[in-house]
């Protein structure tokens, strides 16, 4: 075919009717869709022999802006459409518009089709039918059947309309799926293609498009026998659903946006650890936290297992990150049983943090006591408490510090807020968020530790307050202040933000750890500084030896709990900060 080929070299669409005995309409219905400027296939699916005549009569007059593919008996509108789209593939385009024969769908939209499919090109582009009173009623109402139908084997509403003839699909995607076969050649076509396109994780997108039933219009639409089909097609995509079951709600965990990457892809550089898309849907999240409160703990955390297997295989990042501490670690303690860096170790590590996040859960919905929580050593605590005096505690991604600020928001210890940079972990805070309405009001959002923190937090530390912050991971805006440790046998970046706070509060300092054991959940409560100088003259060195000392005493727990250390990205890289910061 010498088609005329879209301005981008890179987004190449046609056209694809499939007909079947519309002889009265198709002229019509070519006529609108050529003002479109796009290519044109029409697959005759074994029409009769005068849809035949007036069909080589239309390519005729249309030559090299139509093609007519023939099949040689009537297989379908499946058979029909998969035909057009490979033969479309196979002379080079990367789009096709499937559009129905009959003019029931507004050939005006074409351009809304093409600049959404344009704007997102890997995404499928469906139309959503805005009928007018001239659609039949029993067809209007049926439809809702089968869209029920679709959200469940998809575990999804994301496909807002699966039977509308008029979509735009991306080429190479559907027909690696064409190609892998089992798909149905009737009417029940479109609907097993979207809910297949969706277990392997595509994009959809809807426009609302308008559809009108001519008086005198020709349906080949079988009440018995489609309806069969079509009852078929979902008991077999319900039973796939089922054994899919795993892989789909790991799914609801995690975004369709691929940003598992550790290079940033304009600087060439490692990418900081907040730009780092937060792993997870709010709606998979929410799942579980609703499976918690029907089943149970133990039945919910059976999901885990899978859910981990699932960010494992597609998690390269994560799974890097996990094997370089791995690697780290066993360098710092030759001879001792630590983990070997592999899969299984990567394994068990994110099943930890996977673990964690599920205890988080049911601190907060009070389906965990404070009975299971007991400090190594209270007296440190204890004198702290007596004292009415406010501090800064230093924490860090290891083990579970939120179990305790669940338990204080609880009735514990009352006065515990938490500085977090909760702009990286949205989805799941506002799950934690639905569990328990006092989650968030002890818990302040910043972006860097600068003055106006410190002056934010100046009256809590007055009030009494214990600040509970974390010393293991750089603020993405903190203008790049940091200071190298040895931390697991190499340098690494740690932030000056903890030690300048503290500083600026003129409060006792401790570090803080809750490490799940055998036993429980233990709370390890350590003086790190009665109060913290930084004098002008020699302020680097300061801050690079409490930096030293924190990292000294991370390094010990994390030997003490090796699974326990949540950094899933190279905490020994030093990213660019561009604007943000220096390196």
């Amino acid at each position: 075919m010498n088609s005329a080929r879209h301005p981008d070299t890179h987004f190449n669409a046609c056209i694809v009717i499939p007909i079947y005995n519309h002889k009265d309409v198709i002229g019509d219905t070519v006529a609108r869709l050529l003002a479109h400027a796009l290519p044109i296939y029409v697959v005759d699916d074994g029409s009769d022999e005068a849809t035949q005549q007036v069909l080589s009569a239309l390519a005729s007059h249309h030559a090299g802006k139509v093609t007519l593919l023939r099949l040689p008996i009537n297989g379908g509108k499946g058979a029909a459409v998969m035909a057009g789209l490979r033969a479309a593939r196979t002379d080079g385009f990367t789009h096709a518009l499937q559009i129905d024969a009959d003019g029931q769908h507004d050939a005006a939209d074409v351009p809304r089709f093409i600049e959404a499919a344009t704007a997102e090109p890997n995404a499928v582009i469906l139309g959503r039918p805005v009928y007018d009173e001239s659609v039949p009623k029993s067809r209007l109402y049926g439809r809702y059947l089968t869209h029920v139908w679709v959200w469940i084997e998809t575990l999804s509403f994301t496909i807002r309309d699966s039977m509308c003839g008029f979509r735009l699909y991306p080429l190479d995607a559907v027909c690696a799926l064409i190609d892998d076969g089992n798909l149905p050649t009737r009417m029940d076509f479109d609907i097993a293609i979207l809910v297949r396109l969706h277990w392997r994780r595509m994009v959809f997108r809807s426009i609302p498009t308008r559809v009108t039933y001519a008086a005198d219009g020709v349906s080949h639409f079988d009440v018995l026998w489609d309806n069969v089909r079509i009852t078929g097609s979902h008991t077999r995509l319900v039973a796939g659903m089922l054994w899919r079951l795993p892989v789909l709600l790991a799914h609801k965990l995690t975004p369709h946006r691929a940003n598992d990457a550790t290079i940033d892809s304009a600087s060439k550089q490692p990418q900081h650890w907040s730009r780092i898309a937060e792993r997870g849907s709010h709606l998979g999240m929410s799942l579980l936290a609703l499976s918690c409160r029907i089943f149970g703990r133990r039945f919910t955390a059976l999901w885990l297992h899978p859910v981990v297997v699932y960010f494992l295989l597609t998690g390269h990042l994560a799974r890097s990150a996990s094997v370089n501490y791995f690697t780290h670690l066993a360098n710092t303690a030759p001879g001792a049983r630590r983990p070997r860096p592999g899969w299984l170790s990567a394994y068990r590590h994110m099943l930890a943090f996977a673990q964690s996040g599920f205890d988080k859960l049911g601190a907060w919905s009070g389906r965990v006591n404070v009975s299971d929580i007991v400090f190594d050593d209270p007296s440190a605590f204890e004198a702290l408490a007596s004292s009415g005096r406010g501090a800064l505690v230093i924490g860090a991604h290891l083990g579970n510090l939120e179990m305790t600020r669940a338990l204080a928001a609880r009735g514990a210890h009352k006065k515990v807020t938490a500085i977090v940079y909760t702009e990286h972990a949205r989805r799941f805070n506002s799950v934690l968020a639905s569990a328990n309405s006092d989650f968030a009001q002890r818990l302040v959002e910043v972006s860097d530790f600068g003055p106006a923190t410190a002056m934010m937090m100046q009256e809590r530390v007055d009030a009494g307050e214990l600040l509970v912050i974390v010393g293991d991971r750089v603020p993405a805006h903190d203008a790049g202040r940091t200071t190298s440790a040895q931390f697991l046998g190499a340098a690494a970046p740690f932030a000056q933000g903890p030690y300048v706070l503290a500083h600026a509060l003129g409060c006792p300092v401790y570090l803080f750890f809750c490490l799940k054991e055998r036993t429980g959940y233990h709370l390890y409560f350590e003086p790190f500084a009665e109060r913290i100088e930084l004098p002008r003259r020699e302020r680097a060195q300061h801050l690079a030896a409490w930096a030293q000392r924190y990292a000294t005493r991370l390094e010990h727990y994390c030997h003490k709990a090796p699974y326990q250390w949540f950094n899933f990205f190279d905490f020994w890289a030093r990213p660019e900060r561009g604007a943000n910061g220096r390196k």
